[in-house]
């Protein structure tokens, strides 16, 4: 799985370009394209929950900061947001890389298919209430196993009930920075953080596409994006199942 430095770095900047410019899908499209370049899925997701504990901490605090947290919201996906992306964590660190990697290729198709979806879907508003706690231990679970997924699992399922959707992003983007940091402690604790080289390319491509996909927010029309982001995730997603089952692809 050795590979420059520069290939991460290029990883960090796609990925945080499309979620610069959506609010959503870093996890999702970095470990698409890292699984795709062939890192094994332990590695995946440890190295990208990593690089998000830098984004996710910003992005809450710059959601704090403009009111966006809905503190119900918030305090109720916290903690089943933590223990799931723990025990996710454990979980994937505990199983066999090429047993586990064509389900996470699987997965990771299908939140492609989801942010597809999304892009053509409208939905009444009304406040979400219930079955908050099993949606956050579901959503992070899956994100800690796939390597994300908290954004497109937990806001899309509020969203698509009706709940408000300045709140929906800001309450799961500053929850998104604990649910990140318990994944990555655990991962830390189970198989070390030693792919420093993938941590530090990701992080820097992230860096230098930030205010690229800010910018991007404003000159690009949210539904053709979203649209292109699913294509992109569920392509790369597809390439890697159809190798990891013994196929060979043409793409």
């Amino acid at each position: 799985m050795e590979h420059d430095i520069y290939i991460y770095i290029i990883a960090g900047f796609v990925a945080q370009l499309i979620d610069g410019a959506l609010g959503m899908a870093y996890g999702i499209s970095a470990s698409s394209l890292l699984m795709g370049f062939g890192v094994p899925p332990a590695v995946v997701s440890s190295t990208v929950h990593a690089a998000e504990c830098f984004t996710t901490g910003a992005s809450a605090i710059s959601h704090h900061a403009f009111g966006n947290i809905s503190r119900d919201l918030f305090r109720r996906l916290l903690i089943p947001g933590i223990i799931g992306a723990a025990l996710g964590a454990y979980a994937l660190s505990s199983l066999d890389g090429d047993v586990i990697k064509p389900y996470i290729s699987a997965y990771l198709l299908i939140m492609g298919l989801v942010i597809i979806a999304k892009a053509f879907l409208s939905f009444p508003p009304r406040e979400v209430t219930t079955k908050l706690t099993p949606l956050a231990l579901v959503g992070a679970f899956l994100d800690a196993i796939g390597g994300g997924g908290w954004g497109p699992i937990v806001a899309t399922n509020l969203i698509v009930r009706g709940n408000s959707v300045r709140e929906t992003v800001g309450s799961v983007n500053a929850v998104e920075f604990f649910v990140t940091m318990s994944a990555s402690i655990t991962f830390f604790l189970s198989i070390g953080l030693g792919h420093w080289q993938v941590i530090a390319g990701l992080a820097i491509g992230g860096v230098i596409a930030a205010p690229l996909g800010a910018y991007l927010t404003k000159k690009i029309p949210h539904r053709p994006m979203m649209v292109g982001v699913g294509i992109l995730v569920v392509v790369l997603s597809l390439r890697t199942l159809l190798k990891t089952l013994g196929f060979t692809t043409w793409f």
